[in-house]
């Protein structure tokens, strides 16, 4: 069985040679995430029977939540998904703004076949598939205007359960159609735009388009269901949308914070009361957002519905649970994953890279870097990652007479830092300041 081909490993090493987490290919050093691999398939199956799905992860800065929100992307991918991730900010995606959240997922939306521009790709193959439906029934297959009627109403009955509560979606839709049709490309793009939640559609658009005003926070949920409705009938199981750092809530102004921690609530009891099926929603945070005074118990609903007992051993961790939990990175973890990139490296020098990045070699690293982070292994492996790929896997793939044993030299700069390195390793939490807003 072949390994994996030399993009994808060059694309991997240079995310990590980046500090980011690589968009593809974490199965080929992932560790860790094998216990919850059970548990996501049944889950990815229970949204693909007509189910839904709320997930929260938690873990303190440094245990990968990024990564392993990835990682739970790509596994959908591999079984038909699409996906989305939304980065959680208190200025440019706050939460309680679902409308912003919707359009920041439109646009990072993807799937297997499209990594860029799958919301455009999605409906194209939808109407697509539409219209040689209606074609079949046209007595003159070339005739434009009985094509674009047809596929305006077999879409309209398609999605008559979206249009009950959200009636904008399916009308925007024929629309968008209609102007694709007519060779209509500047209609067409603004109607895609605004359906994809985009707030600069000139008023012309939208008045030729009978449409007015901008998506909201209820409209934006009610063309979440279209879309589920869109991807199920291109034969797609559903969406697995990330929210990831939602701890930052814990740091806007009380009222913000209230409204996010009750639209979180909301959401779950949508998912569980049948109203999006196919949806799969996995929030990050800290665990001072899960169980701090800022964070989830300032909404006592919301800390029922997402309680856990994380007492006892945790070995015993049920990954069914609504809550899992990531533990920091110990140093045996750290240079598991330290092998494991070194072993994917792209290099022509594959028996000279083995030689001199030893187990050894990876342990000192992981030492290095832990105690210029104030001795925290915990908040280490987006570093150590980085440090390895950068200075010592690349210039012994550079240079024949590089030995890390004996020439590595470990600088790490506060510019290269993220705020939360930072504060971690300085002994602080992040998400426990409050800002006076």
């Amino acid at each position: 069985m072949s390994g994996p081909s030399v993009l994808l490993r060059k694309d991997v090493i240079e995310a990590l040679r980046r500090g980011t987490v690589p968009r593809r290919g974490l199965d080929l050093f992932a560790v860790g995430t094998d216990r919850f691999e059970v548990s996501l398939k049944e889950e990815l199956e229970r949204c693909a029977t007509g189910g839904a799905v709320f997930k929260a992860l938690r873990g303190d800065f440094g245990c990968g939540k990024s990564f392993t929100a990835r990682w739970y992307q790509q596994q959908a991918m591999a079984r038909g998904f699409a996906v989305a991730e939304v980065q959680i900010s208190e200025n440019d995606t706050p939460l309680h703004r679902l409308e912003t959240v919707y359009r920041r997922a439109m646009e990072g939306l993807r799937t297997a076949e499209w990594d860029t521009g799958a919301f455009r790709a999605i409906i194209s193959q939808w109407l697509m598939g539409l219209e040689e439906e209606v074609s079949r029934t046209l007595r003159a297959p070339d005739d434009l205007k009985a094509l674009a009627e047809g596929v305006g109403n077999l879409l309209e009955a398609r999605l008559k359960d979206v249009s009950a509560v959200q009636p904008q979606y399916a009308a925007v839709l024929r629309a968008y159609h209609a102007a694709e049709v007519a060779e209509d490309h500047a209609l067409a793009e603004g109607l895609i735009a605004w359906l994809m939640g985009q707030p600069n559609v000139s008023a012309d658009i939208k008045k030729r388009a009978g449409i007015k005003g901008e998506i909201d926070h209820t409209g934006a949920l009610g063309f979440l269901r279209g879309l589920l409705a869109v991807l199920q009938q291109c034969g797609r199981p559903g969406l697995l949308l990330i929210l990831d750092e939602v701890e930052t809530i814990q740091r806007v102004r009380s009222d913000s914070r209230d409204k996010s921690l009750e639209a979180i609530r909301k959401l779950i009891d949508d998912l569980y009361g049948g109203r999006f099926a196919g949806l799969y929603i996995l929030i990050t945070g800290t665990p001072a957002f899960f169980d701090g005074p800022n964070g989830v118990k300032r909404l006592p609903p919301l800390a029922q519905r997402l309680h856990v007992d994380f007492s006892g051993d945790p070995k015993w961790d049920n990954p069914r649970d609504v809550q899992v939990r990531l533990f920091p990175f110990d140093q045996a973890r750290l240079i598991e994953v330290g092998r494991r990139v070194r072993d994917l490296y792209p290099t022509d020098h594959p028996e000279r890279m083995k030689a001199r990045v030893t187990d050894a070699v990876l342990t000192g690293l992981a030492n290095e870097v832990a105690g210029k982070l104030g001795g925290k292994v915990g908040v280490a492996p987006r570093i150590f990652l980085r440090k390895l790929v950068a200075t010592v896997l690349d210039r012994v793939d550079l240079f024949p007479d590089f030995d890390p044993a004996r020439d590595l030299d470990i600088r790490i700069d506060a510019e290269e830092l993220t705020l939360e390195e930072q504060a971690a390793a300085a002994g602080k939490k992040p998400d426990d300041i409050e800002l006076d807003l």
